[in-house]
Formats: C-alpha cells, sequence, structure tokens
C-alpha cells in the first residue's frame, strides 16, 4: 500500500505532528505501508493564500501514486489536501487532534467559551465561522477520521460526522534519546506547554503561593514560548518561576526527568503528547481535568486529576505529592501500568488497519 501523507509540521520543527509524521514515516513501512510525505513547511515561505495553492499542486502531485491520502490536520493542510484527494478521486483519511476554529478563536477574536460550550455556541465571530467550515468540509470529505482520545471524538461528532466515521487511535511515544544529566533544586515542579491561553500557566503560577506556604522553597520551571510569555513573564513572582523559553527535545526532557513532579493545567488538551512523556519518565503527576488528561491520568495511581480552573486544589494536589514522599513513590510506580496502553506498536498498527481498510 502507498500512502501519501500532508503534515503540517515536520523534524526539526518541534510539535505533536512533527513528531506523529516522523514516527508514521519510519514505522509504517514495516507494515507494507510505504509512506511519501508533503511537508507544509517548504511552502511556508509565500504569502497565505498562494502558499495553500502551490500545497494542493504538491499533494497532487505527490498523491498521484498513492492509494490513500493522510491529512495531519483539517485546516491548514487539511483545505487543500481534500480537493486534491477529490480531483484524484483517491481515498482521505483526515487526523483530527483538535478544534482549530476555537484554537484560533481564543487567540485572536475574542472567544471566550471552553470547547465544550464553543462547539454548541452557532453564534461566533465571523472569521471563526469561517475556520470552523473549513474544518467540517474537511472532516465530511474524509472516508475515515482518526482522533487521539474518546473526548476528542465526542467533539468531532458534534461536528456533524458520524460516529462510525471517527476511530480512536492513541499516541504513542518512545523516548529513545540520550536525556542528558541534570541537576535541579528540591521541589522543583516542571510544566511543558505552549504559551496560549487554554494552558492554564496564570492559575499553576497563582497556584504557587498557595504551595510555598506549606513548602516555602518550591519553585516552577515552564518550558515552552508562545503569545503570553511576556505577560506570564510579567505576571509571575520573581524568584518562583524560571522561563525557559523552547528548548531542544532531550534538554527538555532532562528538566522532566530531574524534577519532583510534572504539572499540566490546561483548559483543553485532545491527548497531551507531553503528559505521555512524563509518565514515560516515570514522574508523579498532577493534571486538570480537562479533555483526554482523564484518559491518561488514572487518580490516585499514577497522578492527581484536579478540576480545571480551580486553583485551590491545583495547589493542594502540589502540596501533597511534594510533602509525602510514599505517595508520590506510590504514583511513580503507578505510571507503568498506564504505560502499556500508548506503545510505539500499538499506535503503529492501529494507524495501519485503519489505513489498510480505507
Amino acid at each position: 500500500m502507498r500512502l501519501c501523507i500532508a503534515t503540517p509540521l515536520y523534524p526539526p520543527e518541534s510539535g505533536g505532528p512533527a513528531t506523529y509524521a516522523r514516527t508514521l514515516e519510519l514505522g509504517l513501512p514495516e507494515r507494507d505501508i510505504s509512506v511519501s510525505l508533503v511537508k507544509f513547511s517548504e511552502v511556508k515561505h509565500l504569502p497565505s493564500v498562494m502558499r495553500h495553492i502551490s500545497y494542493f499542486f504538491k499533494v497532487l502531485k505527490t498523491g498521484k501514486k498513492a492509494d490513500v491520502i493522510l491529512a495531519l490536520d483539517p485546516a491548514s493542510v487539511g483545505v487543500p489536501t481534500a480537493f486534491a484527494a477529490w480531483f484524484l478521486n483517491k481515498p482521505l483519511v483526515v487526523k483530527i487532534v483538535g478544534d482549530f476554529a476555537w484554537e484560533q478563536g481564543v487567540q485572536r477574536f475574542g472567544v471566550t467559551q471552553n470547547l465544550d460550550t464553543f462547539v454548541r455556541t452557532k453564534n461566533v465571530p465571523l472569521f471563526v465561522a469561517a475556520m470552523r467550515a473549513a474544518q467540517c468540509f474537511v472532516a465530511h470529505s474524509a472516508r475515515t477520521i482518526i482522533v487521539p482520545s474518546e473526548y476528542l471524538k465526542r467533539i468531532v461528532t458534534t461536528w456533524g460526522i458520524p460516529v462510525e466515521k471517527i476511530h480512536v487511535v492513541y499516541n504513542a511515544l518512545s523516548i529513545d534519546e540520550e536525556i542528558p544529566s541534570r541537576k535541579l533544586a528540591p521541589h522543583t515542579i516542571v510544566s511543558v506547554a505552549r504559551l496560549v491561553p487554554w494552558k492554564g500557566m496564570k492559575g499553576l503560577i497563582d497556584a504557587m503561593s498557595i504551595v510555598r506556604t506549606s513548602v516555602p522553597d518550591a519553585t516552577l520551571t515552564i518550558i515552552g514560548d508562545g503569545p503570553e510569555r511576556k505577560e506570564l513573564e510579567g505576571y509571575a513572582p520573581p524568584g518562583v518561576v524560571q522561563f525557559t523559553g523552547s528548548l531542544p527535545h532531550a534538554e527538555t526532557l532532562s528538566y522532566m526527568q530531574a524534577a519532583d513532579m510534572f504539572v499540566l493545567n490546561s483548559e483543553y488538551e485532545g491527548l497531551s503528547h507531553v503528559l505521555i512523556e512524563a509518565l514515560l519518565l516515570g514522574k508523579p503527576i498532577v493534571a486538570s481535568d480537562a479533555g483526554g488528561n482523564p484518559e491518561l491520568v488514572i487518580d490516585g495511581k499514577n497522578g492527581i486529576i484536579v478540576p480545571t480552573k480551580n486553583t485551590q486544589a491545583l495547589a493542594e494536589a502540589i502540596i501533597r505529592v511534594l510533602i509525602d514522599a510514599s505517595f508520590a513513590k506510590q504514583l511513580s510506580e503507578g505510571t507503568t501500568t498506564v504505560q502499556e496502553r500508548f506503545t510505539l506498536d500499538a499506535m503503529l498498527a492501529g494507524t495501519a488497519d485503519i489505513l489498510t481498510r480505507v
């Protein structure tokens, strides 16, 4: 079988789609699926409309020799890829890891609802409505849709997509690279995320004030960059929070491994790659109950799940992990049972099965 993958990101670019594209490129040929990639980075230098037209022709050229075309998002690569697949009369499969219209609405157009409310709201800003229409067009054009969590499956059904068309294949990661050794001060908490509103970094910084009343030397290291970074740096109390910016992957893992615990306070997640990495590293985890997080973190077994936007509950969970060494060890040991659900073999096998049945 021959597969054409349209990907918005590819290493050395960072992000989930980049990691996923490379994983499929390396892993699917072992399952008798040859892979050709069409990278959006090759057209990014062009003006916005021209880049999508150019990308359409690139997918058209590569897709001619493919049996199936797989788009790794329903927006930037999804729209031109959907048209190319239609033109070529080739089956289209789409990987959907979030709601692009909602994300852009929150970042750029004043949308304040959470995702669960947004998908039920008809009156949205015009440009957001256009993005919503675009991603729905791509989803309806697809023969099959792959999502990384049951939560996202429920979200995509609200777009009017039949449930039998949507298949859950959990993301998987393996940590094969060498992780540099690193020493951090005692009671260091690490969080890794793109610095956008729904990642809940302000709430985590607020929680640190409560945490330090019980653990005075507790500090927070935030790894990642994004539009909120400058505002967050001004908001964080000096000496309590360190911002590293974006780091190479191995260096990020070294911080996570050396920390006492990992925290993800997001208000929305499809299925978090970095949360899987924290599990693979055996770190005690505190995570919000947003999106797919509860599918990864089993409360009291390998981490603590706290209500979204509940600063007090977040702080209390962090304090418990920091001051109760036996409980922290119990959570760390609990990560091994969950790791089996998110193996690379399971993800590749599930994906290959879907692609070969299209």
